[in-house]
This record gives C-alpha cells, structure tokens and sequence, in this order.
C-alpha cells in the first residue's frame, strides 16, 4: 500500500511537471532553440489612432491586448516624417541622412520637376537601398533564420528588392508605396499600380490587409521547427481610404451616437479594425503553435498619421500632436510602439524611453544573441530599458531637406530630453519647445531660453557633419522668377 501511493505520488508529480514544462510563457523547451522575430509595421498610423493611446473611437483590441502583454513607448518616433526613410533606418539601424535616403522614393520634385514656388532644392538621394548596406535580415539569415517580408517595401525597384536584402521570402512588395487597391484584383489601371504577386492566387472580394495576414499566417505555419524573422509591413492605413462594407457600418453607426467632439473618421476606422484583426491573428496562430512563449513582437509606425489639406478631409487626428506626416512637428514623427519580449518585458508596463526607428536594428539583434558592430550604426539597442526600465539620456535627430505636397519645408529637428529644437532651411527660423509642459508645441520658448536653443543649434550642426547630410540648395529658378 505504501509503495502504491508512492508511485501515484510520483505519477502526479510528473504529469505537474510536464503540463508546466509545456505551458510555460517561458518554456525551457522555448529557451533552447532562438527568439523568433515577429515585426509588424503599420503605414501613417498616427500616435493617437489606437485605444492603448486613448483613441475613443477606433477599436483596436489585439493590439491594446499586445500592449498589455508588454511594454508601451510614449516617445517613440519614425526617423523621418514619410515612409522609405524610416524603413530604411529600421533595417540598417542608421538614420535616413547617413544611408542618404532622405525622402520617400522617388520623392515629389522627381515627379513634377522643380517648382518656381520653392526658394530651395532639395538634394539628390538614393532611389533604392544600396547593397553595400546590411541589414537585419540579412544578420538574421547569416545566424540560421529563414526571413520573410510580406507587405510593403517601397526601397527600391527590381536591382533592390527584399530577396537582394536578406529576405529568404518576398510577397506583397515593389518599389512603390501606394497600394494599387485594398481588394482584389489589385490592379490601379490609371496609375499602372499592380501588385503582380497577388495577383496571380487572389479571390474576388479578397481584402488586402487579410490577404497580407494569411500570407504571413502561411510563413509561421511552415517554419514553425524553425527560427524565423518575419516583417509584416502592411500598407493600412494609408490612403486609398477602402475599407469592407460591413465595418463601415458599423463605424457610421457608432459615429451617430458620440459626441461632435470626438474625431470619427468611419472608413479609417474600418481600415484600422483589420489591421488590428491582423495581429490578433498573428499572435492566435503563434499561440496554437506554440511559439508565443518564443517570439519577440513588435508593433509600429513609419510616420505619423496624414492630416488633409484644404477641401480634403483628414483620415485621422493626432491630437494633442501638431500637425501629422511630412512634418517635423510631433504629429508627423512621434509613432505608437509596443514590444513583447517573453520572458523579459513586464506585462503592461509603460516606458517614457526616447527612441528612434534606427534603434530597431541593435535591439533585435540583442535579443537573439547576434553580434554587430556598434559604430557601424546610429542607433541604440533598448534592451537595457526592456529589461529594468533604465533611461538613456539621449538625443535623437531629423534631417528632412525636401517640400512635401503636405506643405511641410526643408528642415531639421533634435529632442533632448524635454526639449525639441526645430530648423527651418528655407527661412533659418529656429523655434524651440519644452514638451513636457507643451506636448501641443504651441509656444514658442527660443526667445527665452537663448543657452538651450544655441547648445541645440550646435549638437544638431555636429550630428549633421557626422552623418554627412546632404543640403537643400538654392533654386535659380524661382530666383528669376522674383526678378
């Protein structure tokens, strides 16, 4: 008898064991083998869009979810106020200036010439990602992963694709940053848009932030055994404003009953749903697998949300942020950012860590244990903020030197601390805000502060040599034009 209950002691003892050895976040079988990468980037989503920000209107429970699970940044930012900079600096963690791919690709003035309206012009960049750059994925792919892009690229064209970058996998991406259509056949027949990929296997109906997801769903499926890097780069919420009918509805409806006060835009909404349906798929497929309790997740913006001109309305707000893409302001840099690392990030937690998208690049690298050479790269690995919450006390820079048919001017910035220092190339205006007493940047405080805003002045005038930052030059043509 006693020999009985022994056994059956240690029996239970073992099936305990095993259900904790098995449904452990983190596992010991998840610790042996390396973090899978899971980088989602969503496109002009702006600071305040989602419901972990404060947004009253959009629904975005996936992704408040993913907040909850990990670490929220309150001062994160896009290196640059339009999309191909940015993602350049997220997968060569180097800012826009130093890989000199300063404005999106090919950048306004390549499409309409030079204007007589513009005291400067804007100077030549690269029109692709140059192959003597490395990149993540292609650190990743030397380390055993198998690596995937999926969604938007917009680095160049045929002589600079994903699979030229690292990337085992390609699908969704070309070297344009419009989406032809967001439901199939996504073809633009007055543009000359098309995405030819998915083309080929599409549905009628099909929408194309699912068609993304399902084809990201398919990538985990298939190297679950496997260490993978997937970039899920998602054309939502840029424009074209297309959402499904279904969604929309419900969003008019909702619009109906909430005050005038609150920002509603029902097809942004709709569009932002999907998107948000998109992670909560990623994170219910890494789950079922298994792999969730493995793999780092991260959720972010390339540039802040668009603001219309004129007649045309405004997808989005980015209120209490000024302005919103193409400009310095906060509007059109500072991003949403949330980082799940298992095992390491604490659930819910919040971190006030100036960061930047150049800093991606180290701080994925960390994670996976892969080396790389600090000085080769302008950013900063998060990993000790991740792990304790220590703040750097950093600086973070921006070199814009183009117009934008948004009617942002060639210009600079640099954030320090609580203060944002803004340089305008056209007119030399420097203006100079606190941000933790104006997060609106409604007041001006150069006049006031003459020390802070020089100090300013020469750290940006130091970065700019640095990184060799090409200038604006002045315009011959709209100088005859004032003769």
């Amino acid at each position: 008898m006693i020999l009985l209950r022994s056994q059956l002691k240690y029996k239970t003892l073992c099936a305990i064991l095993f259900l904790l050895y098995f449904t452990a976040d983190n596992s010991v079988l998840a610790q042996s083998r390396p973090k899978n990468i899971v980088f989602i980037l969503a496109d002009d989503l702006g600071w305040s869009d989602l419901g972990c920000y404060g947004n009253t209107f959009n629904e975005t429970p996936a992704i408040d979810s993913l907040a909850a699970s990990g670490v929220r940044f309150t001062n994160a930012y896009a290196s640059a106020p339009i999309c191909s900079p940015t993602r350049a600096s997220i997968l060569t963690g180097k800012y826009p200036a130093t890989v000199n791919i300063t404005d999106f690709i090919p950048g306004h003035q390549n499409y309409s010439g030079i204007s007589d309206d513009h005291m400067l012009i804007g100077p030549d960049f690269y029109h692709e990602l140059p192959q003597s750059e490395t990149t993540v994925a292609e650190r990743f792919r030397e380390n055993g992963y198998i690596t995937a892009s999926i969604g938007k690229w917009h680095l160049g064209g045929k002589e600079s694709t994903p699979k030229q970058h690292g990337f085992d996998i390609s699908i969704g991406g070309n070297h344009k940053g419009i989406p032809p259509d967001y439901f199939f056949p996504y073809v633009r027949e007055s543009s000359g848009l098309e995405l030819e990929d998915l083309n080929r296997n599409g549905k009628k109906g099909e929408y194309l932030t699912d068609r993304l997801t399902d084809e990201a769903l398919q990538f985990i499926e298939q190297n679950k055994e496997k260490p993978f890097m997937l970039y899920l780069s998602h054309y939502a919420v840029h424009t074209p404003m297309q959402a499904k009918e279904n969604m929309i509805k419900k969003y008019q409806k909702k619009a109906a009953s909430m005050p005038d006060s609150v920002f509603k835009n029902p097809v942004y909404a709709a569009m932002l749903e999907s998107l948000d349906q998109s992670v909560g798929a990623v994170v219910k497929k890494l789950k079922k697998l298994d792999l969730y309790g493995n793999t780092v997740l991260i959720f972010a913006s390339d540039n802040g949300g668009l603001i219309g001109r004129g007649d045309t309305p405004s997808p989005t707000t980015n209120a209490p942020l000024k302005s919103g893409k193409a400009f310095l302001f906060e509007g059109g840099i500072r991003v949403p950012l949330i980082i799940r690392w298992p095992g390491t990030t604490k659930k819910g937690s919040i971190s006030e860590q100036l960061t930047s998208s150049v800093d991606f690049f180290p701080t994925l690298l960390d994670m996976a244990d892969i080396d790389y050479e600090p000085s080769k790269i302008d950013g900063i690995p998060l990993t000790d903020n991740l792990k304790t919450g220590a703040i750097n006390d950093r600086a973070v820079f921006w070199h814009y030197p183009h117009y934008h048919k948004q009617g942002s001017r060639p210009s600079a910035a640099i954030r320090k601390g609580k203060w944002k220092y803004i340089e305008d190339y056209e007119t030399n205006d420097a203006i100079l805000y606190n941000l933790d007493e104006d997060i609106g940047e409604t007041k001006d405080l150069a006049g006031d502060n003459l020390d802070i805003l020089e100090e300013m002045r020469i750290l940006l005038s130091g970065w700019r040599a640095k990184v060799h930052a090409t200038m604006p030059r002045v315009n011959p043509v709209f100088l005859d034009a004032k003769k």
